[in-house]
């Protein structure tokens, strides 16, 4: 995405040619012709950098910095200044701007310090981000269990505080891959440092390479400026590498290289560069058969399997479900400010039978509904989409009456998501309401599972 700037120059001739030489560049730019207007301009819209003349009228550079440090102070501010009025860039200096240009300006100097100070309030907001992850205690926060096989990944994850090898985690989707990942880097020395998470299969394989090393200018078309990549800006932090089994062969070795000299050459470049991090990679296939099938080097598995990390699916410990069930609670009815004190003992029962073949991350989202649709003080299993009292499943394996249990267990659930709306589950069920109510006699559905019952409704 193109960083954006906002020029604050009273001369037109001066403001336009700035535009067209930063437009050129490929920045986004903005233009105001005083300072009250770029404050205006501010409030409403952000921007990544603010170059302004010190001599404006209604409101002069002074008093825009001012009024700046108060609203974006992380955004960089570069001074316009003539030679007779030095001093007051030195006095804006003092009081927060970045750096200083002297008209008339050299095209070439404004490049470089746009660059460095863009760079600069990068830097910044990315300290904020750690700051604010440290601050929420991103460790262990959102980690929940005591089952014995969980207990024993906490313990290696502590043992890897002091050190910057490269783990792999496995296990299946939901699992809470990147949570791990994340609690490898703040329990450790890199806590204060760049945490950089990439989806290596939401990238496309022409573009993975640029991504990961850089690029410098001209590499490529579209490529205007040069930029970092996700190995630079995780420098002295960690690298989390998720679906990492997506990687295209051609892309493995230069991963291998990355990783054995500790050093990144980005695409059009010839210069390596110096990079100390750690790498976590995860994945949801076994890597392993992928190296037997040709799909994935074996030199390179070596090198991201130092520590492993096998996270156990949810049914292999549902003795922590109760204290995630809890936890997941807290956080939606916290975000909703929902009154949803807890779960009904059915409920429960209900999510305990549960397969969760989508492990954590499908209990979360089951429990994120059911605070939505919650109307009373405890989260019942009607609140739930696979499971709605009365209708338990019968051992029978007649084909016939499995068939006939799904088509009762779909009506009620329809019936319940349109409030018990005879018409509108009819349309949605595609049916005429005459038929709708024939399937209600021949299901055998209760009259209290047919209409809502007002008693459920809190005051």
């Amino acid at each position: 995405m193109s960083k954006s700037i906002l020029i604050v120059e009273d001369e037109e001739v001066l403001r336009q040619s700035l535009a067209e030489l930063l437009t050129d560049e490929g920045y986004e730019v903005h233009q105001a012709g005083d300072g009250k207007e770029a404050y205006d301009f501010i409030l409403k819209r952000p921007v990544d950098l603010i170059l302004s003349d010190i001599r404006m009228p209604q409101m002069d550079g002074t008093e825009l910095l001012a009024k700046l440090q108060q609203t974006a102070p992380q955004t960089p501010v570069i001074i316009l200044t003539a030679y007779g009025t030095v001093e007051s860039a030195v006095a804006a200096m003092r009081c927060g701007a970045y750096d200083y240009l002297l008209k008339p300006v050299n095209f070439d100097d404004v490049l470089l310090k746009i660059e460095r100070a863009i760079e600069f309030g990068d830097l910044v907001q990315t300290r904020q981000v750690i700051t604010e992850q440290l601050a929420s205690g991103s460790t262990f926060h959102d980690l929940v269990g005591e089952a014995q096989n969980m207990t024993k990944l906490f313990e290696v994850v502590k043992k890897l505080a002091t050190v910057k090898t490269s783990v792999l985690i496995v296990g299946e989707s939901g699992t809470g891959k990147e949570l791990f990942a994340r609690a490898v880097h703040y329990n450790g020395v890199t806590r204060d440092k760049p945490f950089i998470a990439v989806n290596c299969g939401a990238i496309p394989d022409s573009l993975i390479e640029s991504e990961l090393f850089g690029y410098r200018r001209g590499a490529f078309t579209g490529a205007i400026r040069d930029k970092k990549g996700y190995f630079e800006a995780a420098h002295h932090g960690t690298l989390f590498l998720d679906e990492i089994s997506t990687l295209p062969l051609s892309v493995q070795s230069s991963l291998l290289r990355a990783l054995e000299q500790r050093v990144v050459v980005p695409v059009g470049d010839t210069q390596p560069r110096s990079v100390d991090l750690r790498v976590v990679a995860a994945s949801n296939q076994d890597l392993w058969k992928m190296v037997e099938n040709g799909e994935f080097r074996e030199d390179l598995l070596y090198r991201l399997d130092v520590v492993k990390l096998e996270l156990p699916p949810l049914r292999q410990r549902k003795e922590d479900i109760p204290a995630l069930v809890h936890h997941f609670l807290k956080k939606y009815t916290e975000q909703m400010n929902k009154h949803v004190l807890g779960v009904s003992n059915d409920a429960m029962r209900a999510i305990l039978a549960h397969e969760w073949r989508g492990n954590i991350r499908e209990l979360e989202n089951v429990i994120e509904r059911a605070v939505i649709f919650a109307e009373g003080r405890h989260i019942e299993t009607e609140d739930m989409p696979f499971a709605i009292p009365g209708l338990e499943h019968d051992d029978s394996e007649s084909l016939k009456e499995a068939m006939r249990q799904f088509e009762r267990h779909h009506i009620v659930y329809c019936l319940r998501r349109h409030d018990y709306d005879k018409a509108e589950t009819a349309r949605h069920l595609d049916i005429g309401v005459s038929s709708l109510y024939r399937k209600l006699d021949e299901l055998d559905i209760p009259k209290n599972m047919q209409e809502h019952d007002p008693a459920q409704t809190p005051a």
